[in-house]
């Protein structure tokens, strides 16, 4: 590492399965929709735990937050939330995890405190398209967001653009519809995957930014998306405080996804160490009052 390295790189947004359904997806492409548009390909990649541990070892990445699927299924949800319990209690804190839970379903927001119980650092990546919610309605995730905010944690959430090209899990979570959902929700942290959609871009408009003080962005999928220069531009308009690095893994390869944001994001050393780690720290807390990991 050079001196403007972070000593301490997060993977703010990653994801990774039970073993057994990595080796056979069949029964899961079969009962949820969304996953088979997603990973019916043969080569879309998933991994397991143990996968992840690999692909952040070979990164130089020193901690990661897992993610689950957006599961529709209740049950699926839940089975998938016991393997990230697991896989991070037996981690030695290189893991993290986020809980996912099916809204609108009997026992979401249970489903939400029992993962805040087993040590979920927050509830994501919900998505409105693969869980046949409307973000924009006046009580979406009311439910989830109140055991959260009564948490002081917080919820990730899927993100679209609504221009550009079209892809397999692009969906219609778009700008517009989330800034009804955080109007909705002035209390609650939100996290908003894949740079928020284009968000950050209309905090150029003063209301907007006044909007979404409670909003932090992270740049899951970034390079399917846009250009590198997009933290700089990001950071110019939102500041270094609310930008998130994740990889959104196995989806970007990791460490080439590192190594790209180091060579063209155009950050200086103590943006740098913010995006890699610290804003990640604070926002999932993931450091204690004693300074201890996790």
């Amino acid at each position: 590492m050079t001196g403007d390295e972070p000593s301490w790189v997060i993977d703010a947004h990653t994801h990774a399965f039970p073993s057994e359904w990595v080796a056979d997806r069949s029964a899961h492409l079969r009962a949820d929709l969304w996953f088979g548009e997603l990973y019916k390909a043969p080569d879309a990649r998933m991994v397991d735990a143990t996968g992840l541990l690999a692909a952040m070892d070979a990164a130089g990445v020193d901690q990661a937050i897992m993610c689950g699927w957006p599961w529709a299924d209740p049950g699926r949800c839940r089975e998938h939330n016991d393997y990230l319990a697991a896989a991070s209690g037996e981690s030695q804190g290189r893991f993290a995890w986020l809980g996912t839970v099916a809204p609108g379903s009997m026992g979401a927001a249970a489903e939400a405190e029992r993962c805040l119980g087993l040590g979920a650092r927050g509830v994501g990546e919900l998505n409105a398209d693969a869980q046949g919610f409307d973000v924009a309605s006046d009580g979406a995730l009311l439910d989830i967001a109140t055991v959260l905010e009564g948490a002081k944690r917080p919820l990730l959430l899927h993100a679209s653009e609504p221009v550009g090209h079209r892809y397999p899990g692009k969906g219609t979570a778009t700008p517009d519809r989330l800034l009804t959902f955080v109007a909705n929700n002035p209390g609650l942290t939100l996290v908003l995957a894949h740079w928020g959609g284009g968000l950050p871009f209309y905090e150029l408009m003063p209301e907007i930014a006044e909007l979404t003080a409670n909003v932090v962005y992270d740049s899951a999928a970034s390079s399917y998306l846009y250009r590198s220069g997009v933290f700089r531009t990001v950071l110019d308009i939102v500041g270094e405080d609310r930008v998130l690095w994740g990889s959104d893994h196995p989806v970007l390869g990791m460490k080439t996804f590192l190594r790209k944001t180091r060579q063209g994001s155009m950050l200086g050393a103590d943006e740098m160490q913010k995006v890699l780690g610290l804003n990640a720290r604070r926002v999932y807390r993931l450091v204690d009052t004693g300074g201890s990991r996790l």
